[in-house]
């Protein structure tokens, strides 16, 4: 198959928006990175799927919609949509111009250990709406196989990284709600899992505390004082000594003990805890990690870098410093994938997610 223009969309645990990637591809390599989008949720949308995550909690099908969630799946679907028309239109494409959409959806409920994983989105209505094929549901085939179903982006990493003249082994580090990192050394699979709590946490606190969307620039943290008992308190968790492969709900940590400290002391605390979590990764990987690099919003927090620089003891170089989109790197992601998925090549690995063998994944849906 020669290479296709794909577009990957991406609507993450943060809840901040929808990410729009264009990216041309033949699923093993990357050809080119093409622009990409953006298309914010409004407050009240978030207050909606926050509403959603609630409902969520109680699921035990994955095809039930209780409470909210077929009135926020109809919203996702829009929202989506809308970004994709307004994408398509800002950049002078036409629908005939895209072989293929890979749409995440709107994860809601993440239990692997229950085979129980929900993202929401309407995949098929997307197709229709847009007169484009879609790839969606990325993560159920993995689950129902035992795996994981997360994370989902290292195949990605590994087609980027080839152009890289960095030390090996490399690690690159995703920091969405959810922290994750994925391991490559020459020639082997990658090593992927989730680390820990990601912006989810200081998302939370900062939107209760102040009423802000997340803490911009650090700009809270960074006149704080991190309370490194609390830290020690919250890695003591089984979570962190767990070997991978392991994911994380990203309601796990949604619930620090910070209390009982300011504003400003609890934001470097919890900045503290993903960037502790991360470090802490590195106890379950096979070699010590030369090179490290930070992508997702976390990317675009100075004090979470610094912190995390601190306690690897080693420089991390973001995303955008070798020529990756730090923000659009998970939509880029999805649309690598939606090509791979029509190809029938693997997505997830058994050490990436846990699967038994390699396997690919998704549901196709046509206009």
């Amino acid at each position: 198959m020669p290479a296709l223009k794909a577009i990957g969309l991406m609507s993450g645990t943060s809840l901040d928006g929808v990410d729009v990637a264009l990216l041309e591809t033949d699923g093993e390599s990357v050809v080119r990175a093409g622009p990409t989008g953006y298309r914010p949720y409004a407050e009240s949308e978030r207050a909606l799927l926050r509403v959603a995550l609630a409902d969520a909690a109680a699921l035990t099908d994955r095809a039930a919609r209780p409470g909210s969630l077929r009135e926020v799946e109809a919203l996702v679907t829009r929202a989506h949509g809308e970004a994709v028309e307004t994408f398509l239109t800002s950049n002078k494409l036409a629908s005939q111009d895209i072989a293929v959409i890979g749409f995440h959806g709107q994860t809601v409920l993440h239990r692997p250990q229950n085979r129980l994983t929900v993202q929401l989105g309407d995949g098929a209505a997307l197709a229709k709406w847009l007169g484009i094929r879609v790839v969606f549901d990325f993560r159920a085939a993995d689950v129902v196989a035992g795996g994981q179903g997360a994370p989902l982006v290292p195949v990605f990493h590994r087609a980027l990284a080839q152009a890289l003249d960095l030390a090996r082994p490399l690690t690159i580090v995703n920091v969405g709600g959810v922290a994750n990192i994925t391991y490559l050394d020459s020639g082997n699979d990658p090593i992927a899992f989730d680390t820990g709590p990601g912006n989810a946490p200081i998302d939370d606190l900062v939107r209760a505390r102040i009423g802000e969307s997340h803490d911009r620039g650090g700009r809270l943290a960074t006149r704080g004082k991190v309370h490194e008992e609390i830290v020690a308190r919250i890695l003591a968790d089984p979570y962190f000594s767990r070997r991978p492969p392991k994911s994380l709900d990203r309601a796990a940590f949604a619930r620090l003990p910070l209390d009982s400290l300011s504003n400003e002391d609890a934001a470097a605390t919890a900045t503290a805890v993903v960037a502790a979590g991360i470090a802490r990764s590195q106890a379950h990987l096979p070699k010590a990690p030369a090179t490290w690099i930070i992508a997702g919003g976390g990317a675009h927090n100075p004090v979470l870098v610094a912190m995390l620089g601190e306690r690897l003891r080693k420089p991390i170089l973001r995303a955008d410093e070798i020529g990756w989109s730090s923000h659009a790197l998970e939509a880029q992601a999805f649309a690598y994938l939606a090509v791979r998925s029509l190809k029938g090549l693997p997505i997830t690995f058994p050490a990436t997610t846990g699967v038994p063998k390699p396997m690919t994944g998704g549901v196709l849906a046509e206009p």
